[in-house]
């Protein structure tokens, strides 16, 4: 059974950049299979991992929905749904990829969503880490189209206002119900003055903070990958030692 990492944050704290950091060290180390899951409606995932070209599930189940008449005569309007996404998996070289897109739009969405669980179940079975990144509303998690995670991520920023919204998320963890075996605060740009209570506000296990790193800036004014981090970064250098704790974790 694969271990399901989820992260989430408000925007602009770097949580895409982080779980594609997570996706690559897991590649790097061939801890086992890695399946990528973006599951934040303003999907980016893809691209900072280096991918010119994502599919986007949502917008393939929406065109589903809305001509029905292009389902193949002979096939079950089930079975063809099952194949478009399975189709929508990406084999990369190291991890593949999920692009949810937006699960939802005019209409109920109900059967598809009944059909996406059946295959995020079958999905944690046949990979070894699952990196699902999220919006802050926990939108995929919330309608549990994939089991509870193992840990949750959430991202913040040093500021007052990322804390706050670090806060939110827990509270709304818990006021959906998911049962998240682990918990954790992960501070981009950490900055030494935080004030240290308001860390412990959040409710959530204080993983590290991350340093500031200007390589990552210049990959993201170029457009390249995060996959050509330096091996001597700051940033990965913290992470490697961060991240024993998380792939040992039950």
């Amino acid at each position: 059974m694969g271990k399901i990492i989820a992260l989430a944050g408000k925007g602009g704290t770097g949580k895409t950049t982080i779980a594609a950091i997570i996706i690559s060290l897991l590649k790097e180390k061939k801890l086992g299979s890695v399946l990528a899951i973006d599951a934040d409606p303003n999907s980016n995932l893809g691209e900072v991992l280096g991918l010119d070209k994502t599919i986007n599930l949502g917008e393939v189940l929406e065109e589903i929905s809305a001509n029905p008449d292009k389902i193949p005569a002979g096939m079950t309007k089930e079975r063809f749904i099952q194949h478009q996404i399975q189709i929508a998996i990406q084999e990369e070289e190291g991890f593949d990829l999920l692009t949810m897109g937006k699960s939802e739009g005019p209409g109920c969405y109900c059967y598809i969503n009944n059909l996406l669980r059946g295959l995020m179940g079958k999905l944690v079975k046949d990979y070894d880490y699952i990196v699902m990144d999220n919006e802050a509303g926990l939108e995929h998690l919330s309608r549990r189209t994939t089991r509870i995670a193992d840990v949750l991520i959430v991202v913040s920023d040093s500021s007052s206002v990322g804390l706050k919204s670090a806060k939110r998320i827990v509270e709304l963890a818990r006021s959906l119900k998911l049962e998240v075996k682990n918990k954790f605060l992960l501070i981009n740009r950490f900055n030494d003055n935080i004030q240290k209570d308001k860390i412990s506000q959040t409710g959530l296990e204080f993983l590290g903070g991350l340093p500031f790193e200007k390589q990552i800036e210049e990959l993201s004014l170029t457009g390249d990958s995060i996959l050509k981090l330096k091996s001597d970064s700051a940033i990965l250098k913290v992470f490697n030692s961060l991240g024993e704790q998380l792939w040992k974790l039950n």
